[in-house]
């Protein structure tokens, strides 16, 4: 019989293409996520939840089987029950089907929700690019109007002024509609079959031509120069539906370049495309984007319906921030904490304590047994503003200790008026 000790089970890791978030960054992240839905809200949208998974033809049939998101990035599985599902690799899909579905169209139009939560895209791993990522996004369907997508580009715009970023672009295009693809998709065709490309890319044209135009590769980029590009082969609704998009921009204060060669990844895309694009975010710019999708609703099943909608990354929208400097986590985690000196003082801080977070101040407090010099230690860690100290003399007096940890100034506070001193105490810069 030896004495060895049990072998330790090996370290997991989160998986490739993911990663955890934790303070002080997380909360950075999740005020990411809050200034964008605050611009989503004043703008009257409603708060939306989808499933993470659906069933794989949404995706097939909404996103578009000659995008890459379809053709090799999808997370696919079979239920047990034999179905075929899909952890969502976009927002827009699952939340048209919830409009279809529920029959939201058949109430006040235009329909207008906000969204937010993880998607999952099999890619290679870099820099703001994962295979499990965030998104903030608004949909707004069942009015074709122009003024509706000046709304929805203003508010992405809202929301990224109000994160305080500077450096970036909003790039802004046409992609035609049903009337005028056709016969700019003959003139795209023709143009492609001259040109040199693998298998594979020319079977992706066969099924949507404008993919090409999204081709990252060098090799295809150097040959597109002459390419015929959207927004010069427009019909007159659309020409005049763009030029109408482009004054209430002008008219809303929102700055935008016009980009004839902008091609998003998801075929549903008619019309108004645009995309925000960071100079300081290296060759995966973009960190949000949208436009308009007036067949999707028909393509999963819905009664004809127009849509225009964006969804921004707040992973990449973080790295913008970091990138500029700007700081977005809070600058501590509490505004109080609880130095308690024996069992008698720490039930009365919890007591006390509970009652200044219903109060509306954010408190911690030194659990365990520490002693004096460990907990003070604590709450200087906390980054608090005051600590509050509680021992035996100060039970018998009826008074707590109360202090300023950046001043290092104290006061003898009676029981009873310690929540509303430090209420006032913490208002005070």
């Amino acid at each position: 019989m030896t004495n060895d000790p049990p072998e330790r089970s090996p370290r997991l890791q989160a998986p490739k293409g993911t990663y955890d978030l934790l303070p002080p960054r997380s909360e950075a992240f999740a005020h990411v996520v809050d200034t964008y839905a605050d611009a989503a809200r004043r703008a009257g949208y409603g708060y939306v939840s989808t499933p993470m998974f659906e069933d794989t033809a949404l995706f097939r049939r909404g996103v578009g089987e000659s995008t890459d998101v379809v053709s090799k990035e999808m997370y696919t599985f079979e239920d047990r029950g034999g179905r075929s599902l899909t952890l969502r690799p976009e927002g827009t899909a699952g939340v048209i089907r919830a409009v279809v579905e529920h029959n939201l169209l058949s109430g006040q139009l235009p329909v207008k929700l906000w969204y937010t939560g993880p998607n999952f895209r099999y890619e290679q791993p870099q820099s703001g690019r994962y295979r499990q990522h965030v998104q903030v996004g608004i949909e707004a369907v069942g009015v074709d109007d122009p003024a509706l997508d000046a709304e929805v580009i203003s508010i992405a715009d809202d929301g990224v002024r109000a994160l305080g970023l500077r450096d970036y672009e909003l790039r802004l295009t046409s992609l035609g509609c049903d009337a005028c693809r056709p016969a700019y998709r003959a003139l795209l065709v023709t143009f492609l079959d001259g040109l040199v490309l693998d298998d594979a890319t020319r079977a992706r044209a066969l099924i949507n031509p404008l993919r090409v135009l999204d081709d990252k590769r060098e090799q295809v980029q150097a040959q597109l120069a002459d390419a015929p590009l959207p927004p010069d082969h427009l019909c007159a609704e659309c020409a005049d539906h763009f030029t109408a998009v482009q004054s209430m921009l002008t008219d809303l204060a929102v700055p935008f370049t016009i980009d004839k060669r902008l091609v998003r990844g998801l075929d549903y895309y008619t019309r108004t495309t645009f995309e925000l694009v960071h100079h300081q975010l290296g060759a995966q710019s973009s960190f949000g984007g949208g436009g308009r999708y007036n067949g999707l609703v028909e393509a999963i099943g819905g009664p004809a319906a127009p849509g225009v909608g964006y969804g921004m990354g707040v992973d990449r929208s973080l790295l913008a921030c970091e990138a500029e400097g700007i700081d977005l986590a809070p600058g501590s985690r509490v505004d109080v904490f609880g130095v308690p000196l024996g069992d008698q003082a720490k039930s009365t801080l919890v007591r006390l304590l509970g009652a200044a977070r219903r109060a509306g101040l954010r408190c911690d407090l030194a659990y365990g047994s520490r002693g004096m010099k460990g907990a003070m230690k604590a709450a200087d860690r906390s980054g608090a503003r005051f600590a509050v100290v509680l021992g035996e003399r100060d039970l018998l007096t009826g008074a707590a200790q109360v202090k300023d940890l950046g001043t290092g100034d104290q006061v003898a506070v009676p029981l009873d008026q310690v929540v509303v001193h430090l209420l006032a105490a913490v208002a005070t810069p």
